[in-house]
């Protein structure tokens, strides 16, 4: 059976990362792909889990997420499935995310991958410091409670 191909929505999202870091703060950025990396994320080939991004070269560079070629795509056009990706951003929007990086303990993570009304890609990064395992922890009670609190007001 065919995958059926996202023209716009949300293509994957990055739960881990809301559980692994607690978000300061979100920005939105382009990301520079080939056409066949383009067509395999429409069709959903992608992964963020491992993503993060590094400043390279007086750019910011989107690592470890993997974009799977397409089983039925032409041998001639090849792409490494785990590149380092550029981000398109502006010139001031990379000295403020580069000077959360040098924070100690800042990371900055993708959240979702999606395509806006535009039909143009965008990543949602989030400024994040690691947790450690009692506020984990803590994320697990509070989603428990939440959980169990919903079931009791609508049995009433």
């Amino acid at each position: 059976m065919p995958r059926q191909i996202i023209k716009f929505g949300q293509v994957v999202e990055n739960r881990k990362a809301r559980f692994n870091y607690s978000i300061e703060d979100t920005i939105e950025a382009g990301i520079a792909l080939t056409g066949a990396e383009l067509k395999s994320v429409r069709y959903g080939l992608v992964s963020i889990i491992d993503g993060f991004v590094q400043h390279r070269d007086n750019n910011l560079m989107l690592a470890g997420i993997e974009i799977q070629k397409l089983p039925t795509a032409n041998r001639i056009i090849n792409f490494d499935e785990r590149r380092y990706r550029q981000l398109l951003l502006h010139r001031n929007q990379i000295n403020r995310l580069v000077g959360k990086l040098q924070e100690k303990g800042a990371t900055i993570v993708p959240l979702k991958l999606y395509f806006n009304n535009h039909g143009k890609l965008k990543v949602l990064l989030g400024i994040g410091y690691g947790k450690n395992k009692i506020d984990k922890r803590e994320t697990i009670k509070k989603r428990e409670w939440e959980k169990s609190k919903s079931r009791i007001l609508k049995g009433k």
